[in-house]
């Protein structure tokens, strides 16, 4: 019998493994490439490697990456890439006996030789076909790729190589559930138009324990999974230990995954409780996302055996900082404390340090707590409960930069300009004692809100807060001229009952003081960035790559509808995006722009190449200040200790670990959105029924998505309740354009809905539309009770100027400044003909103003019935735009103009806000003595005498027209300041609720 045939009949039985719904035996854990043989590292001698060179053939010394494997292994195998290379070039598929002679594999490597292609095969790099030949997946245009399940039954492949996702169908999905790897060929098109795929092989199953709800169906009892993209029930194998009642939520092991035939089948191996129960929602999105929330038993005893206080050969090679009058600055429920900070004056610029716990001290490389913070990735902060990246021990007693004890740090010492340029810097490891913890609000207070008792109290710190202020405010100084974007948003904290439930939802506000502290964070997370890449050290960078052209073409195309535009070209720059923003912000649509242009950008993530981080405008950018909540900060503090000894720091592949923990943190965010939107639902049902008014916070092409004022909940608007028309969805303008109508709903519109339904099963929120979109919001009008008798804009006494309109010109102002036509309805007394000419000044932005039988046209309060010269002058022609029936006014004929000047004021433009004003009686005329005081009574209102017919002035100089453009100037400023900001409630869509409040860089 020939070598080839006798590897074919060993093989045989291992070949006839099922081809779907079981996994392959893996390769043991001491070889990495599936190879099998063991792993020989350093102690292997030359000798050994020498002797095994020369056995090998000049078949298996062809092999590109035999080196590699002669190094790692005592018997080495054909590398994965030989094994791909020589079904390339044969170009046709190949059986087992053929490759083992194609690749000269021995008998007593027969085995081992299977498992890695075993391990090949498991890893999608090549296939075999119905002969068992094997083959490569390219040759035969097969797709691997994850199964990304849909609610509905269907489901798409995200494909490896990040083209275009391939819809599968819910015949494809029968066999499939959300998260499998799987091998597609592509089969046709749907009926949308999209690639569609059948399903080839099943590479990987995903789920191995699903945690869902118990539903008893004529005595089958069956789990519904909680996660809505698992769209298969599950079914109970009967006779387990457990027996749940119906309705209970329990986790369900799968001994059987879903064939073309036959749903998924489970046995229950944990009854959490009742789905009402305190707490379920976290128990649920625990085991839903795959979050680990208990530490192993080695880590447990890794743990017991540290101490609990700083020993004193802790103390070796660090600096004494106990001295320093370092502080924590955190909210009021934080319980770990990453970071302190002190500042001092250096000449003309200023010496920062930040102080870093040392958690790298305590927890060593490839240890059994390293392993366990590595699943983790970082802490996930639930409303009322936090799962920490390392043991309470460490998280909230030894690592934990808490007052009046010593801690081991890290420190970046800085010495920062005048300017805000940080000149230079320095990391070493150092002993510290926190002389207080510190809160935001508490800081605040004392900083900004000049809070006596709160002063009273940190009187010892107040020098050394305020010397942090100072370099807080040229920091900012320096971040705005470097162009950073900043989005405004309002973050939001539960108060919770004694069920533990919400009561309330209240918006968090950012103060200053959380910015002082997120500026010196980012101060020392550019220099560790720095510090690893001048010393050429591989290092996990934040990156956050710039925005997409697709993605840049379709935001230009919407701000073009505003007459905007976004500068930087075909590459712009934070910059570009940071002059935006400030150009809109005071807009009454600025909530909408600025959602569209947040969306525009790219996520942040972690990575090895460094491509900077686009939204702070930095060229390197990592994060070192929270290494006890987040994995990455731990690997940047054992990279700068070995770069500080000259060595270099390998936990691995630092690609790999950068996915990883990109991962855990989008884990994180999906498993505390669960838990919000679960407690957001219980908290509103009980109010079925209620109406709200709400912002328009997504578009989506089945509806809109709503935030409601005031609590900050959001539900689905279904497109189906927006009335009798078919709406459209334009992607470009983030909106519903009604087809018969005309009707449009944008993001960020304001409507009145009422709320129809709460979901418990899907956290998901109904709303009915009651009325919108509805109108913009004006400000209340300002009673003569409301004018400030105070003159704006200069001294009493003295004209206040503003320029002129050219001929044929209407004057204009600020858009923001409609409505403010009130604090002009009162004038004060005329004391001669000159006085009356304020009543020609146009003003700006208004629209008709509703007149009735005792009032006048607010161009002209005071103006007389009778049709002198004079007060034909001040007649406004007819405006373009139809005018309101209550609003009317009888056009006045033509009047012939007296001069050039007169001409002028004949094109004052009829005021554009619904505002009312109240009547106003025209004052009896004065001598022309009086007429020198005319210009000062605008700044302090008086009443008006009765009067039942004005009187007509008699006509005036053309020099007296000088004062036309006095008195609007101070009553208008005054009414602004005073009124409400009209944009106000289009911002509530940016909320979001969050727990731990805002990420420190």
């Amino acid at each position: 019998m020939s070598r080839a045939s006798a590897a074919s009949s060993k093989t045989k039985v291992a070949t006839k493994a099922p081809r779907r719904g079981t996994e392959p035996a893996a390769a043991p854990r001491h070889d990495p490439a599936g190879a099998g043989s063991p792993v020989k590292g350093p102690g292997r001698s030359r000798a050994a490697r020498k002797a095994a060179a020369v056995n090998a053939s000049a078949v298996r010394q062809a092999d590109p990456f035999y080196a590699r494997e002669l190094a790692q292994y005592e018997h080495p195998l054909p590398s994965r890439e030989y094994v791909l290379q020589v079904l390339a070039e044969r170009g046709v598929p190949l059986s087992f006996a053929d490759l083992v002679a194609a690749l000269d594999v021995a008998p007593h490597e027969l085995d081992f030789f299977d498992r890695r292609l075993r391990a090949m095969e498991r890893d999608g790099q090549i296939i075999r076909n119905r002969r068992d030949a094997y083959l490569l997946p390219a040759k035969v245009d097969l797709i691997k790729g994850r199964v990304e399940g849909h609610p509905d039954g269907f489901g798409f492949l995200r494909r490896d190589d990040g083209e275009p996702d391939i819809f599968l169908g819910p015949k494809e999905m029968r066999e499939l559930l959300h998260g499998d790897r799987v091998i597609v060929r592509i089969a046709g098109q749907d009926r949308r138009g999209r690639p569609e795929g059948k399903l080839v092989e099943v590479l990987e199953r995903a789920n191995k324990r699903v945690v869902g709800r118990v539903i008893n169906e004529h005595g089958v009892m069956i789990v519904v999974p909680e996660n809505r993209r698992l769209a298969q029930d599950i079914l109970v194998a009967p006779g387990g230990r457990k027996k749940p009642e119906a309705g209970q939520i329990v986790t369900v092991e799968l001994v059987e995954q879903p064939t073309k035939f036959a749903q998924p089948i489970g046995r229950i191996v944990e009854v959490l409780g009742n789905y009402a129960d305190p707490g379920m929602e976290i128990e649920i999105a625990l085991r839903k996302h795959d979050l680990p929330f208990e530490f192993s038993s080695e880590a447990k005893a890794q743990t017991r055996k540290l101490p609990d206080v700083v020993r004193k050969k802790d103390w070796a090679g660090r600096e004494d900082l106990t001295k320093l009058p370092l502080v924590t600055i955190d909210g009021e429920t934080a319980k770990d404390f990453d970071d302190a900070v002190y500042r001092e004056r250096q000449g003309k610029g200023y010496r920062l340090i930040v102080a870093i716990a040392d958690v790298s001290h305590y927890v060593d490389a490839a240890s059994a707590l390293d392993k366990d913070a590595f699943d983790r990735g970082n802490s996930v902060y639930f409303p009322r409960r936090v799962i920490p990246m390392l043991p309470e021990k460490l998280s909230n007693g030894l690592c934990s930069l808490n007052p009046q004890v010593e801690r081991l740090a890290m420190v970046a010492d800085m010495n920062i300009s005048a300017t805000g340029e940080i000149k230079n810097y320095r990391f070493y490891r150092a002993v510290i004692w926190s002389h207080a913890r510190l809160t935001y609000n508490k800081v605040a207070a004392a900083l900004y809100d000049k809070d006596p008792a709160v002063r009273a109290e940190l009187a010892a710190l107040l020098p050394h807060l305020e010397n942090l202020d100072t370099l807080f405010r040229v920091l900012l100084k320096a971040r705005a001229k470097r162009g950073a974007i900043d989005f405004e948003t309002t973050e939001t904290r539960m108060i919770f009952d004694d069920n533990g439930k919400i009561a309330q939802i209240v918006p968090e506000v950012r103060n200053d003081a959380h910015r002082l502290i997120e500026e010196c964070m980012l101060a020392a997370n550019v220099c560790a960035s720095d510090f690893l890449a001048s010393r050429e050290h591989p290092a996990l960078y934040r990156v956050h790559d710039s925005p997409s052209e697709d993605k840049l073409a379709k935001l230009r195309e919407f701000l073009k509808e505003f007459g905007l535009g976004l500068g930087g070209g075909d590459e712009p720059r934070a910059s570009d995006f940071a002059k935006l923003l400030e150009q809109v912000k005071d807009r009454p649509d600025a909530q909408l722009l600025q959602t569209v242009m947040l969306r525009s950008l790219k996520q942040a993530m972690y990575s090895p190449d460094n491509v900077g981080h686009f939204g702070l405008a930095y060229e390197s950018y990592t994060h070192f200040t929270s290494p006890i909540r987040r994995y990455p900060d731990l690997l940047i503090h054992r990279g700068i200790k070995a770069a500080l000894a000259g060595e270099q720091y390998r936990p691995g592949d630092w690609e790999q670990i950068g996915l990883h923990c990109s991962m855990t943190e989008r884990r994180a965010d999906d498993a505390t959105r669960d838990v919000v939107a679960f407690l957001k639902c219980y908290f509103m049902q009980d109010r079925v029924g209620e109406e709200f008014t709400g912002s328009v916070s997504a578009v989506v092409p089945f509806g809109l998505f709503v935030a409601l004022d005031d609590i900050f909940i959001e539900g689905l608007l279904h497109i189906s309740d927006l009335g009798s028309d078919y709406f459209h969805y334009d992607e470009m303008r983030h909106a519903l354009m009604g087809e018969r109508s005309g009707k449009q709903f944008r993001l960020s519109d304001r409507v009145k809905v009422q709320l129809v339904r709460v979901d418990m099963a899907t956290n998901k929120i109904d709303f009915r539309l009651i009325e919108g979109p509805l109108p913009v919001e004006v400000k209340t009008p300002v009673t003569p009770a409301d004018v400030v008798p105070v003159a704006v804009g200069g001294e009493a006494g003295k004209r206040v100027r503003r320029p002129r309109a050219k001929k044929g010109e209407a004057a204009s102002a600020p858009a923001i400044e409609m409505s403010v036509v009130a604090a002009e309805t009162v004038e004060p007394k005329v004391r001669s003909k000159r006085a009356k000419k304020p009543a020609t000044e146009p003003v700006v932005e208004a629209a008709p103003v509703q007149v009735g039988e005792a009032q006048l046209a607010v161009t002209d309060p005071a103006a007389p019935k009778s049709r002198t010269t004079r007060a034909k002058k001040v007649a406004p022609r007819p405006e373009p735009e139809q005018v309101p029936e209550a609003a009317a006014v009888p056009p006045a004929a033509e009047p012939k103009p007296r001069s050039a000047r007169a001409k002028k004021t004949a094109v004052t433009p009829v005021v554009e806000a619904p505002v009312t004003v109240v009547a106003v009686v025209a004052p009896a005329p004065r001598k022309s003595r009086a007429s020198k005081a005319a210009a000062e009574p605008a700044a302090a209102p008086v009443a008006a005498p009765a009067s039942p017919e004005p009187v007509a002035p008699k006509p005036r100089k053309t020099r007296a027209k000088k004062a036309v453009a006095e008195p609007a100037a101070a009553p208008a400023a005054e009414a602004l300041e005073s009124a409400p900001p009209t944009a106000a409630p289009a911002r509530r869509a940016a909320r979001k609720t969050t727990t731990k409040g805002t990420d420190r860089g």
